[in-house]
């Protein structure tokens, strides 16, 4: 075969943390690898906030974001899978001996044995504010991520949102920020229940049923009052602000994967607790799935990940043990070891 079709035993399609931490667990499966990621970097959703502590991984302190990235993309390529970047696979196919050949925006070809879609929620795009003439101020104090906390200290901030990313900034920003307002169409937040809890114990305003109706602008370029209108009663209120932060959730756009005849909905596919997709050799894992036994953290998502390559394995090879042997016992580990002086 020519290395032109280089045949490879699991393609991953998707690069953030699910994607990652199969192409890590793969190499404990000594299987010959391909990650394919659409944009130009690694770390999928966790790319839109670098900033944001992260708590509940598994023996890992809290960490920024975008440090936690850095350490997937570490043990990503403990095993040297090949890496593609800026390729968004828009099409397969089942050839005659039961290989796939996948087809990139790009024009590309890979060839794999077997798949692992972790595509999350596919090409994510940001629900913008839908007020007229909102993105005139996206240059300056409109903002819909927050990269850096930095900017925002001494601020009087206005977040509009009630999900966990709008519940978090709250927090994060409280200690730092002048004041920081939260505004919510909801009575209810949607994101965690002792985030929450902080948030309302804190110093943090909490406008709700409330929703941003109006920005306004001395000087057309930054926005300096916000007018917020109840959502049942119309009564409006004024806040003045040096930043507005919108997080208002993102939209899901899966593409020509639609095509493929997967079970889906309109957020994810459905899989079974093996994260065997109805497509056999495709397997699936992270956000882009959901199966009965679901935990929507980084965790589950690792786990998702290792029964995905395991089901892939075992796909390729139904006489290969069920799971890769622990990194103390695994024999992929005696040279690197050796390497740290163990």
């Amino acid at each position: 075969m020519s290395e032109q079709r280089e045949l490879y035993d699991v393609t991953i399609i998707g690069g953030g943390p699910a994607g990652m931490y199969a192409a890590f667990y793969s190499g404990m499966r000594d299987m010959k690898t391909k990650l394919i990621e659409a944009k130009e970097e690694l770390g999928g959703r966790m790319l839109i906030y670098p900033e944001k502590m992260i708590w509940d991984v598994g023996g890992v302190t809290p960490t920024l974001g975008r440090d936690l990235i850095e350490r997937l993309k570490q043990q990503a390529m403990t095993f040297d899978p090949a890496i593609v970047l800026g390729q968004q696979i828009v099409q397969f196919e089942r050839l005659e001996d039961g290989t796939f050949r996948l087809t990139s925006d790009t024009g590309e070809q890979h060839w794999t044995r077997t798949v692992v879609l972790t595509v999350g929620y596919g090409i994510l795009k940001t629900a913008k504010l839908e007020i007229e003439g909102a993105d005139r101020y996206e240059v300056t104090n409109l903002h819909y991520t927050v990269q850096e906390l930095e900017p925002f200290r001494g601020k009087r901030v206005l977040i509009s949102g009630g999900g966990d990313s709008a519940v978090d900034w709250a927090n994060e920003l409280e200690p730092i920020a002048a004041s920081v307002t939260i505004v919510h169409r909801r009575e209810k937040f949607g994101g965690h229940e002792k985030n929450i809890a902080r948030m309302k114990a804190s110093s943090v305003q909490v406008r709700v049923p409330y929703a941003v109706n109006q920005l306004h602008s001395r000087d057309g370029e930054v926005v300096d009052e916000v007018m917020i209108a109840h959502v049942e009663t119309g009564e409006t209120e004024r806040i003045e602000v040096d930043a507005v932060i919108v997080n208002h959730g993102l939209k899901a756009d899966f593409g020509p994967l639609r095509e493929w005849g997967l079970h889906m909905d309109e957020w994810c596919a459905h899989v079974t607790d093996k994260l065997e997709t109805n497509l056999p050799g495709i397997f699936a894992a992270g956000d882009f799935v959901d199966h009965p036994s679901k935990v929507r953290l980084i965790a589950g998502t690792f786990t998702d990940a290792v029964l995905a390559v395991n089901s892939a394995k075992l796909h390729l090879d139904p006489e290969a043990p069920k799971v890769a042997y622990v990194s103390s016992h695994n024999d992929r580990f005696k040279e690197k070891n050796k390497a740290l002086g163990v």
